[in-house]
């Protein structure tokens, strides 16, 4: 007679607990980084994507988009180019959304020093506070 192979109900338990442990012990250190990485996210795009977009305009139109133009100048053309401008977007594909999916802000010009504009994300409480993420900081 052959004998069956397999696991017994017993293995299968004693596997599952031991998984079980091991996701106790690793969930912990997952637990906050979720939001460091929405942070990051949030950084390159202010610090490099969008800002590249941003630079591009101002090299094609000779300045940057106006506050009320906002970052929706980097996808469509402005009505209000009529001053020899040279627009060559789009710039970007859709106007972007920080990684808590609302709006970055934008200001043209800068509040602070050493900035031509500011560019920044409300950060996960959606309200001007201390978690916002913007181009003037280091």
């Amino acid at each position: 007679m052959k004998a069956k192979s397999g696991f017994t109900l017993i293995e299968l338990m004693l596997v599952v607990i031991i998984l079980g442990v091991l996701a106790a012990m690793v969930m912990p250190r997952l637990s906050g980084r979720s939001e460091q990485a929405k942070s990051s996210v949030a950084k390159t795009d202010i610090s490099a994507n969008i800002a590249t977009a941003l630079d591009l305009y101002e090299l094609d139109n000779g300045r940057y988009p106006t506050t009320e133009q906002g970052l929706s100048a980097l996808v469509t053309k402005p009505g209000d180019l009529s001053d020899g401008s040279n627009w060559n977007g789009p710039y970007i594909k859709k106007e972007p959304n920080d990684p808590w999916d609302k709006a970055y802000q934008y200001k043209y010009p800068s509040t602070h020093e050493g900035q031509d504009y500011d560019l920044y994300s409300l950060g996960a409480d959606g309200i001007e506070s201390e978690d916002d993420i913007g181009n003037w900081e280091k």
